[in-house]
């Protein structure tokens, strides 16, 4: 029978999921960040709004007539897309809570400014690090060019305490997930738009600025409408 849309379900932290087992959160547990990605490959910007255009390392950007309280008017970064599913980050989702006080043991990370984004509604309790770096560390996987998800405590502390003006983090609680085909569905009903990623708008431009910038650069308003 086909799915509909309110039958086409997340899979949040609670349910059971296809997601979950290769779309791995990163803890500081041993002082490392866990993880394991695949690497970004290129987006053509004439099939921005096809499903064959979802890959690592891409953005994707809600419809404005997306309802979904987890993903209104939300930019996502995708950690991976295969046969499992798909994976990824909200990128424009800041909380007043200091990263300070979800990781108490980094002492670096004291009366820093430092906030926490929440990433998605998969498994809310668990840290997803994202650095830009200049070269790619040991147990970190790439995203895309000079973008490494996961890491070392060791990584992000050497981050904290000398910054270069190229590097930099940022840190979320939870993560998007789709389980197979589900994306696919979404995207077919119009949710959702691809656009190639870059490191500007991920760490450097306002969060809240995101989504609507992002949106202006689809230039497709037969695709994705009020």
């Amino acid at each position: 029978m086909e799915e509909t849309a309110g039958e086409m379900r997340r899979t949040d932290s609670t349910g059971s999921s296809d997601v979950t087992g290769f779309c791995l959160a990163w803890r500081l547990t041993g002082g490392v960040l866990l993880g394991g990605l695949l690497a970004a490959l290129p987006v053509m910007a004439e099939v921005e709004f096809s499903p064959s255009s979802v890959k690592t390392g891409v953005l994707l950007v809600a419809s404005p007539s997306l309802t979904d309280k987890n993903f209104r008017h939300t930019l996502l970064l995708i950690l991976k897309h295969g046969p499992e599913g798909t994976a990824g980050l909200v990128l424009n989702r800041s909380t007043d809570v200091m990263l300070s006080e979800v990781l108490p043991d980094v002492s670096a990370l004291k009366g820093t400014g430092h906030r926490v984004f929440v990433g998605g509604p998969v498994a809310p309790t668990q840290i997803q690090m994202l650095f830009r770096l200049t070269d790619q560390p040991v147990d970190a996987q790439r995203v895309f060019d000079g973008v490494y998800v996961g890491g070392t405590r060791a990584l992000l502390e050497r981050i904290v305490t000398q910054p270069m003006p190229t590097e930099t983090f940022r840190a979320f609680v939870g993560f998007a997930g789709w389980a197979p085909g589900q994306l696919e569905f979404e995207m077919h009903q119009g949710s959702w738009g691809v656009l190639p990623a870059d490191s500007f708008s991920l760490f450097d431009k306002d969060p809240a600025t995101l989504w609507p910038d992002c949106l202006t650069r689809l230039q497709a308003p037969r695709a994705i409408s009020n």
